[in-house]
């Protein structure tokens, strides 16, 4: 406690200096001494506490128009009032609107320096805000579950940075015994659309990529996360029972599990009426979260140079040597801005107490390790801060009394390994090509570099440009007869002039050079094909495997993928939207490398090594020990089963 006392007061002693230092150099913002500053400070923050709730109760439809902003506006009206109170203190002209900014600045670079943990305080403004539903749910003693996904996480890092001590939070829960680790195995494609389509619904069919061709549809090319696209599949997948059904809440994931209370929720991110919810709204109307928020992402882009810098220096390799410009904010959206909003909903859900289950992405280690490589020490940074926001999520169930079981997993792994293009000076695409007549056109989309922001950003400008027909990506896609695209180490390759999925016999007839110069590519691990005489193939360089009665010729081509690789592949075929031609990279077993089709050193969609293998850290008194749990619909029978 006495140390709890002499941090705040060191707070409020450097923040009064941060204050009046900002007023020698900013116009309107007169403070006359540093006592001045001091009793301004002490002032502003106990009118903050007074009056800022009654405040709240009569703005909140206001800032939900703003989007947090018009919080700058109260505390405007705030330091107004300390100013005509205290002398020697003057706020006037642009000040009114910088000085609210300044204020907030001064507060969230003051906690960072000094590390106050400042959970305590928002954790009780959360409390004010929902005490009504606290004192209502206060006599449900039906347990909650709270799952937080770390995404891209597999297990083997996972225990690596718990081992590095970079995940305290994680290693006592499971030093006192309270918690275990268990792998589970995920399917083909290892990426969130198909796993949290399997975790959240239950439901993983037809989907077998990160992005494929719906050949009956104009070949239009649909994506995971895609504006449009998103929508379709949840209604695809959803039989109004998923994971979230029963009272649920779903926070910055890419499917709702059937919930109805969503924030930041991929298929349903068009309806604005999520953002409308007293958890979420608890963050936004506090000018400190905006800015915490702002400064923090605007760190994490220091990080992300200082990061590019290290890697050139030590000569990292495998590594990306042109990460772009647009992922400084891809980065600090998923690494600090959802990372934020996730941790401070979940807790507000949880001080509520009014759901039943609430399940949350942290998106930030799964986008740094595409970039930097799975374990790299800015992973372990992200996963640090990652454990962070675990520990407060576990502390604020002191706030209410209902049971509270909380499950920590992750949807998929990742693989390291140098890419395709960096071994072999061509892209899967570029390949192709060459294995085409010579005035074949091909259209490709290689890159899932944006997997959280860009299809968000760009569908609707995408969406003008058809219309107005200026669209010249839809204009090269409907000019070439091949399109190519990739998953992590996963190709998929259509051939669009034909509706129907072509056979091997009819590929070979067509494009005779296609499917030996793939075979042929030290690159290339294995493809997967339909026989019109055998069923399912999958091709080797050195052998074939017959998925339809396990028969093998040669080498086995799987030998090195898992021993579900072949049940994989065999659903997989099974799937609508199957390519005419499947392309898995190399695995390399000794150095546990795949060699993505896309320009990602961490990668995830197909088989080999890590990316398959992720885990559930799970309450002990679960007993999944000897669960043998292959794919996500098993994951989701698992919690269902939880849960009743």
């Amino acid at each position: 406690m006495a140390t709890h006392i002499r941090r705040r007061i060191a707070q409020i002693l450097f923040f009064a200096i941060g204050i009046y230092l900002i007023s020698l150099i900013m116009p309107g913002l007169y403070i006359s001494n540093l006592l001045s500053a001091l009793l301004f400070t002490f002032l502003t923050l106990l009118l903050i506490f007074l009056l800022w709730p009654l405040l709240l109760r009569f703005t909140k439809r206001f800032l939900f128009i703003t989007f947090g902003l018009g919080s700058f506006l109260l505390s405007a009206f705030v330091l107004w009032l300390a100013s005509i109170i205290i002398p020697g203190v003057t706020v006037s002209g642009w000040a009114w609107i910088t000085a609210p900014l300044a204020v907030t600045f001064v507060a969230v670079v003051v906690t960072t320096a000094l590390d106050i943990d400042d959970d305590e305080v928002y954790a009780r403004s959360i409390h004010y805000n929902l005490k009504h539903k606290i004192k209502n749910s206060s006599s449900n003693n039906k347990p909650r579950f709270v799952f937080l996904e770390i995404d891209g996480l597999s297990e083997k890092v996972l225990k690596a940075a718990i081992e590095k001590g970079s995940m305290p939070t994680l290693a006592g829960l499971l030093k006192n015994g309270a918690y275990k680790i268990k792998q589970w195995e995920t399917d083909l494609s290892s990426q969130t659309g198909a796993s949290q389509a399997g975790i959240l619904h239950g439901c993983n069919k037809d989907i077998p990529a990160f992005r494929w061709v719906d050949k009956s549809n104009d070949n239009k090319i649909i994506s995971s996360n895609g504006i449009g696209d998103a929508p379709m599949i949840q209604k695809q997948i959803s039989n109004g029972y998923g994971l979230l059904s029963i009272n649920g809440g779903a926070v910055a994931n890419l499917f709702t599990g059937d919930s109805k209370d969503n924030i930041f929720v991929y298929s349903v991110i068009k309806d604005i009426k999520q953002l409308y919810s007293e958890s979420w709204s608890a963050f936004y109307s506090r000018p400190f979260n905006v800015a915490h928020v702002a400064i923090l992402s605007f760190l994490d882009m220091f990080a992300e140079i200082r990061s590019r810098y290290r890697q050139w220096r030590k000569n990292v390799q495998p590594r990306l040597n042109d990460r772009g410009l647009s992922y400084f904010f891809a980065r600090a959206g998923a690494n600090v801005a959802f990372r934020e909003v996730s941790t401070f909903t979940v807790i507000g859900d949880i001080i509520a107490g009014d759901k039943d289950a609430v399940y949350t992405t942290y998106m930030g280690y799964d986008e740094v390790a595409h970039h930097c490589g799975v374990a790299d020490d800015d992973c372990f940074y992200v996963l640090k801060k990652i454990d962070q926001r675990i520990n407060r999520i576990i502390a604020a169930k002191k706030y209410n009394k209902r049971p509270c079981h909380i499950c920590i997993l992750s949807d998929h792994g990742q693989t390291n390994g140098a890419t395709f293009k960096q071994r072999y000076g061509l892209s899967l695409n570029e390949l192709v090509k060459k294995l085409l007549p010579e005035k074949e056109n091909t259209y490709h989309e290689l890159d899932s570099n944006q997997d959280h922001f860009g299809q968000m950003i760009s569908a609707p400008s995408q969406s003008l440009k058809h219309k107005f027909g200026r669209d010249t990506k839809e204009k090269r896609k409907r000019e070439s007869r091949v399109i190519v695209l990739a998953s992590g180490n996963l190709g998929l390759i259509y051939f669009t002039k034909w509706t129907q999925r072509l056979t091997l016999e009819e590929i070979d007839m067509i494009y005779p050079s296609v499917i030996p110069g793939l075979l042929r590519h030290e690159g290339v691990g294995f493809i997967m094909v339909r026989s019109q005489e055998n069923g399912p193939l999958i091709l080797g360089a050195k052998g074939k495997y017959f998925l339809a009665d396990d028969r093998i010729e040669g080498e086995n081509p799987l030998a090195k993928f898992g021993e579900h690789a072949a049940n994989h592949l065999r659903r997989t075929d099974s799937f609508n939207h199957v390519p005419d031609i499947l392309v898995m990279s190399l695995y390399d077993t000794e150095k546990n490398e795949v060699a993505a089709f896309e320009e990602l050193i961490g990668s995830h969609g197909g088989l080999g090594g890590d990316q398959t293998k992720p885990f559930i850290m799970y309450p002990s008194e679960w007993n999944l020990e000897t669960e043998d749990i292959i794919g996500a619909e098993k994951v989701y029978k698992i919690f269902k089963n939880k849960m009743e």
